[in-house]
């Protein structure tokens, strides 16, 4: 299904600085509310001018950047902002699996953007007037089993590193499911409250029903300009200051995790570079340090050189290596094979683009599947030949932690 601005007539956008309004999640409508927020900035949305439910396929970013130019093409811009952000905004998530359903992009009819200590509201048409209700807690959470138990899932980890000792791939991401049931209905904009006063430096993303907080920025294109932040090597907190430290220094000394961000950062670069006049890649990953987890992080920047647009970058670079395995092709058939389940968004690239190309896209990990009262969360970590099933499995129980908290507070 799709909808587009000027199917009948060139709908007016309006773009308008306003007072900063703080908060951005805090006043958002209950119904299907649209955000993209770290440290406080970023946008949210609410309404629909347009949406897409995109084919499944290997053209499906073809589709839609061909589906977006057409919507945008049909509106009528009053912009007095002129900033990355302004103007008609799309917020989109995309399957993980090419094949699968369930990639959709939505034009807001209402957004509100905070950024560098601007605030502005761009409005569709004539949106509706949206009140805000009170936040509903979801009460009582239990959970379940998801597609595969826990030691069913150790079972599959033991067998992915097998194969790759073996030498049919160099590494693999393998991700499971877990199932939270609440008590009341589980209101979105609570789980995003609570994912951005304690995860800032994350970015906390709500689309289609995709909720969550990722620390990897995929993409960001502001003009020509691209930045990438790529991580790969986990290892849970420590249970004191003292024993955080000999964990960030081990996984920084870890031959197994410092290969697994070497590939993570050379599947980036050999992506980018074909896209860039220049490309800067550090020589050495620092460490990224969240509340339930340490990682190896690489920033690389560079600059474009075609005037390709952000979406244009995500569909060169999706999948990772972070995400996915090396060589990707042999990964993701592994990963089909062995998760023995579908992804749907996780891991797949989730955020916004306005009319100019403009963007910023992660990762969906750290998320879950939001349907009333039900939530399918979603964790995973990179699999090597000397990975050990049950590591990995706290690994996954650590990243579990994040939408347990967001649910349970």
């Amino acid at each position: 299904m799709s909808v587009a601005l000027g199917t009948t007539r060139p709908l007016p956008v309006r773009t308008t600085p306003v007072r900063d309004p703080g908060n951005l999640i805090a006043g958002l409508p209950r119904t299907a509310p649209y955000a993209w927020v770290r440290h406080g900035e970023g946008l949210v949305g609410w309404g629909e001018a347009a949406r897409a439910d995109v084919p499944p396929g290997p053209g499906r970013f073809a589709w839609a950047r061909e589906w977006l130019a057409n919507v945008f093409a049909g509106a009528r811009v009053d912009d007095e902002v002129g900033s990355p952000g302004s103007g008609p905004v799309a917020f989109g998530t995309f399957t993980f699996d090419e094949n699968a359903p369930g990639s959709t992009l939505v034009v807001p009819q209402a957004v509100l953007a905070r950024r560098d200590g601007r605030a502005w509201l761009t409005t569709i048409g004539d949106p509706p007037l949206e009140t805000f209700t009170p936040l509903i807690d979801p009460g009582r959470i239990s959970y379940g089993d998801g597609s595969l138990s826990a030691p069913q899932w150790e079972h599959v980890v033991a067998s992915a590193a097998r194969r790759i000792r073996e030498g049919e791939l160099e590494k693999v991401v393998l991700a499971r499911d877990l199932l939270a049931t609440a008590e009341h209905p589980i209101d979105v904009r609570l789980l995003l409250l609570r994912l951005a006063r304690r995860y800032p430096e994350c970015y906390a993303f709500s689309v289609a029903g995709l909720v969550g907080a990722t620390p990897e920025l995929l993409i960001r294109r502001t003009g020509q300009e691209i930045e990438s932040l790529v991580l790969a090597g986990t290892t849970p907190r420590g249970t004191g200051p003292a024993d955080d430290l000999a964990r960030g220094r081990a996984l920084l000394a870890s031959a197994k995790d410092r290969h697994e961000h070497e590939c993570a950062i050379a599947s980036v670069r050999q992506t980018l570079a074909p896209l860039c006049s220049a490309l800067r890649t550090p020589d050495e990953p620092e460490l990224l340090v969240l509340p339930n987890v340490q990682h190896l992080a690489s920033h690389v920047t560079g600059r474009l050189a075609d005037g390709a647009s952000v979406l244009d970058v995500v569909a060169a670079m999706h999948p990772t290596a972070a995400v996915g395995g090396t060589p990707t092709a042999t990964a993701i058939e592994v990963i089909r094979e062995l998760e023995g389940m579908d992804r749907a968004g996780y891991a797949g690239p989730v955020g916004w683009i306005d009319a100019h190309g403009d963007g910023e896209w992660g990762i969906a990990l750290r998320s879950a599947i939001v349907e009333g009262r039900r939530a399918r969360l979603f964790a995973g970590g990179g699999i090597m030949g000397d990975s050990d099933p049950s590591a990995e499995l706290a690994e996954a129980q650590a990243k579990f932690r994040v939408m347990q908290y967001a649910l349970e507070g």
